[in-house]
């Protein structure tokens, strides 16, 4: 299988979140990974970003959490859409309900340390420059010259994706057409003042925050209108600016530790494969921060297409497995776009926006149309089209306590699971590649289930026959 010509099975442009967790998933199925990241240092600023239920769940499934959650701040799983202030929704069916805050350089560097200790290979101040592929895999050329290659290549290499350019993939949707300067800085004005005077300004504009950070700094994020140049680190000025504008006063900021910008740019790849080439991530998808949704749909988007392409590499894969990565995760971004338009058209200061948001606050007031709000940010709403069947089938499974512990404990190896209420069915065949687990105590509202290594519910029943073919169906002919 390791052919000498191949310097690895799969290289990866791009060591974010997404491509360290994508690395990690190839890395449990003994594919070689070649991570390559054009940054030589990893990013110095920190950001806090908000790992959603969905995200939290995978992270449990890999038996990364409890690493996660020392280095971050549990928060409610409520008040997300929109930024409308709302509680909890009740019945969110999941053991990990709530958002944890963290740092992203610490999200980053546990993933990578997690791919790197499964033995992938990471390699900074790489950039791609030219990529092309034939019948037998792909050739990837770096800045300097250097030529190298695999059987497939992936780009995780953000929104201004250079592999995705080198494909070709049209990047369809909307420029960004205003933009929020974000940074971490010190204010002269003392701290009551800026609070009453953040206070006020909130009760319209939204997006507008300067709170109290870590060290006496305040984390300070101030819309600002038209488009700078993205390339380019916003100054402090700029941002004296942009608060003078919407405060009145720059409040005497002082001293950036870091500072930076975003768009509200929306665009989504027409295909997420052209033959040995995939994206995953912002390389396929960008849109506005609304939600916190971001890093969440990037590292989803690895666990959908990691075990999927180690399949295709291990030579076991079903023929249209790889397929069903662009089919179930293009509509699922699709739908994060629409939710991050919705949410961006809710923080203006028009008057028809602040209406439309005055109503959605009451009708928010309804447990079901909150909890359906918070269920689509937080991805637990997901649902894979595999055909006719219950309403679980497709669905990701909640974690449950089980004879031997707890579900999610039993995937950290990244396999298939057969959960067997009745006792009486086998994996036969395809135990190299699907675990089976005998519980008739299980509480579950079905007599078995097949899980794929990513949770998502692939069969239901309790079938011998049925479950053999649903096994071929995602698991590939059975081993002789």
């Amino acid at each position: 299988m390791h052919s000498p010509q191949f310097n690895a099975d799969v290289i990866i442009a791009g060591c974010g979140p997404t491509g360290a967790m994508l690395a990690a998933e190839l890395r449990l199925h003994d594919v070689r990974v070649l991570v390559l990241e054009k940054e030589t240092e990893p990013a110095s600023f920190v950001r806090i970003v908000g790992l959603h239920i969905r995200s939290l769940e995978l992270m449990a499934m890999r038996g990364l959490l409890e690493r996660l959650l020392e280095h971050g701040r549990r928060r409610p799983a409520g008040g997300f859409f929109a930024a409308i202030d709302k509680p909890v929704p009740e019945g969110l069916d999941s053991a990990h309900a709530y958002l944890l805050g963290i740092p992203q350089p610490v999200v980053d560097r546990l993933l990578e340390e997690h791919a790197v200790a499964l033995g992938a290979q990471v390699r900074r101040g790489r950039a791609v420059t030219g990529i092309s592929q034939d019948d037998d895999g792909v050739t990837v050329e770096l800045a300097g010259g250097e030529r190298l290659r695999s059987r497939y290549l992936v780009g995780c290499d953000g929104g201004r994706s250079t592999v995705r350019k080198l494909l070709g993939v049209g990047f369809p949707g909307e420029p960004s057409r205003n933009e929020t300067l974000m940074g971490e800085m010190e204010a002269g004005a003392p701290q009551e003042e800026i609070a009453a005077k953040v206070a006020e300004i909130q009760k319209t504009d939204k997006v507008f925050s300067l709170r109290p950070f870590a060290g006496g700094a305040y984390r300070v994020v101030v819309p600002v209108p038209g488009v700078g140049d993205r390339a380019e680190s916003p100054t402090l000025d700029d941002f004296k600016q942009g608060l003078r504008a919407i405060a009145g006063t720059d409040f005497g900021v002082h001293s950036p530790r870091w500072l930076s910008r975003f768009g509200d740019a929306t665009r989504l790849a027409d295909r997420y494969r052209v033959g040995r080439v995939l994206l995953a991530g912002d390389a396929a998808h960008i849109h506005p921060p609304a939600g916190g949704q971001g890093l969440n749909l990037g590292v989803q988007d690895a666990f959908n297409l990691g075990w999927k392409l180690a399949a295709q590499v291990r030579g076991w894969a079903p023929g249209t497995l790889l397929d069903t990565y662009h089919d179930e995760r293009h509509p699922v971004a699709a739908d994060v776009l629409d939710n991050t338009r919705a949410q961006t058209e809710l923080h203006s200061t028009e008057p028809g926006p602040r209406a439309l948001r005055r109503l959605l606050t009451e009708l928010m007031d309804f447990n079901e149309v909150n909890r359906h709000l918070i269920e689509k940010i937080t991805a637990i709403d997901i649902r894979y089209d595999f055909g006719e069947g219950p309403d679980l089938l497709g669905r990701r499974m909640r974690d449950l306590d089980l004879k031997r512990g707890r579900l999610y404990d039993l995937l950290h190896r990244g396999r298939g699971l057969l959960l067997d209420r009745t006792e009486r069915l086998t994996t036969a065949g395809w135990t190299d590649r699907v675990d089976h687990l005998a519980d008739p105590t299980a509480a579950l509202d079905a007599p078995c289930v097949l899980l794929r290594p990513d949770g998502h519910v692939a069969w239901i029943g309790d079938d011998q026959q049925d479950l053999e073919a649903h096994l071929s169906r995602w698991f590939g002919a059975p081993a002789a």
